[in-house]
C-alpha cells in the first residue's frame, strides 16, 4: 500500500525548538519502496512510537531536501537505524552537496555504512528500487535546497520543500498528490512560502490532493485545518493540513 506518514508537521525555529509540533520529517511508501524525507529533530523517536509500525531497518533510502537542522538533525541516527548500527550496510542516501561537504550534516564516519550516496542537483534524476524521482529546480532558500517529484507506477507525489515563491515554481511539480511546506500565514521577506503562495501553486497545478505542512506559529494559531478548509472552499480543490502522526493512504 502506498502511503505518507507525517512524523511531524512543525516548522520555524520556535515551533521546532519547543516542539509545539513535532519535526520528524515524512515517511513515504510508494510501490513498496520505503523512503524517509527530511528527518528532523525527534525522527527516530517518532518512528519507534508511531502507530503506523514504522521500522527504520526496513528503509530503502533517506533524502534531504536541504541541510538545515529542522530537516536533517536526525539523519545520522536514522542512517544508523537503517543499517542496524552499520552491521548491515544497506540503503541509499540522497542530499545536496553542501550537506556532505564543507560543514557536513552527514557525518563522515557514518558514510561507510551506506553502499550508495548520491548528490542532489538541479535537474537531477534518480532511482530507488522500483521508483524514480527528480529534483527539477533549485529553490530560493538558505543553503542548497530542492523539491522532489516521486514517480511510481500508479501514483506520483510532489514535495515542495522550503522556498521563497518564484514565478513558475508550480510548472516544475506535477504529482497527483502535493506536499507543500507552508511556514507563514502572511507574506514576509523570509525565504518561505505563505498561504497566498500556496494558493497560487495549487490553483495552477491542480493536484488531486494537497497536504500542507511545516507550519510556523502564525498558521498554528490560525488552526491549520481551518486554513486548509478555507482554501478548499475557495479553489474547489482538496486541501488538507498535516498533523503529527497523520497517515494518508494513496
Amino acid at each position: 500500500m502506498s502511503q505518507i506518514v507525517f512524523l511531524g508537521s512543525g516548522g520555524a525555529r520556535i515551533v521546532v525548538f519547543k516542539q509545539i509540533r513535532a519535526s520528524g520529517g515524512i515517511w513515504i511508501t510508494l510501490d513498496e519502496t520505503q523512503m524517509l524525507v527530511d528527518p528532523g529533530p525527534g525522527c527516530l523517536v517518532r518512528c519507534v512510537n508511531s502507530k503506523s509500525n514504522l521500522d527504520p531497518t526496513t528503509l530503502d533510502g533517506i533524502i534531504l531536501s536541504h541541510r538545515h537542522l529542522d530537516h536533517s538533525a536526525d539523519v545520522n541516527v536514522m542512517i544508523e537505524a537503517m543499517t542496524q548500527g552499520g552491521f548491515e550496510p544497506r540503503g541509499a542516501v540522497f542530499a545536496p552537496e553542501d550537506a556532505l561537504e564543507d560543514d557536513p550534516v552527514i557525518l563522515r564516519y557514518i558514510r561507510k555504512y551506506i553502499p550508495r550516496i548520491e548528490i542532489l542537483k538541479e535537474g537531477g534524476e534518480y532511482e530507488l528500487k522500483s521508483i524514480k524521482f527528480n529534483t527539477p529546480i533549485r529553490h530560493r532558500h538558505g543553503g542548497e535546497t530542492y523539491g522532489i517529484n516521486f514517480i511510481g507506477t500508479k501514483q506520483s507525489i510532489s514535495y515542495i520543500a522550503d522556498t521563497k515563491y518564484f514565478e513558475g515554481i508550480e510548472t516544475y511539480y506535477h504529482g497527483d498528490t502535493f506536499i507543500i511546506n507552508v511556514l507563514r500565514e502572511k507574506p514576509s521577506e523570509i525565504d518561505h512560502l505563505c498561504i497566498e503562495d500556496a494558493k497560487k501553486i495549487i490553483s495552477q497545478a491542480k493536484p488531486n490532493l494537497t497536504i500542507l505542512t511545516h507550519f510556523g506559529m502564525q498558521i498554528i494559531k490560525s488552526k491549520p485545518w481551518e486554513v486548509a478548509d478555507k482554501i478548499t472552499n475557495e479553489l474547489g480543490l482538496q486541501v488538507i493540513a498535516a498533523n503529527d502522526g497523520m497517515k494518508v493512504e494513496l
